[in-house]
């Protein structure tokens, strides 16, 4: 059997831009995906702690440093700037594996690594 677990996290960066007019995505923080164990094209879910919005997307890599988070294209509606939100990716895993599974999180400080 298979689960979904969750894999890593980046919890409580704050938007810095959003775009309607994009394609779509979240842009990352190019730092920020690497220590999340995140790479571009990933599905993530997107949990919005200042409006409770929640909606999935995938990962674009931003410049490297910046502490950019930038939700693209309709997901703009439900996050703008100044939100905070929570940063999820998963992975299917057999149950066993799942049991010893530990998930990358971080905690970034102004949308930097500390």
């Amino acid at each position: 059997m298979y689960i979904n677990v969750l894999k890593s996290k980046i919890h409580r960066v704050t938007v810095t831009q959003a775009d309607l007019d994009y394609i779509g995505s979240i842009t990352i923080d190019e730092e920020l995906m690497r220590a999340a164990g995140m790479i571009e094209n990933e599905q993530v879910h997107i949990y919005n702690i200042t409006t409770g919005e929640r909606f999935s997307t995938y990962v674009i890599k931003g410049e490297a440093g910046t502490g950019v988070i930038g939700i693209n294209g309709a997901a703009a509606h439900k996050a703008g700037v100044g939100d905070l939100i929570i940063i999820a990716s998963y992975a299917i895993m057999d149950f066993e594996e799942a049991k010893t599974h530990t998930p990358t999180v971080i905690f970034p400080k102004d949308n930097k690594l500390q």
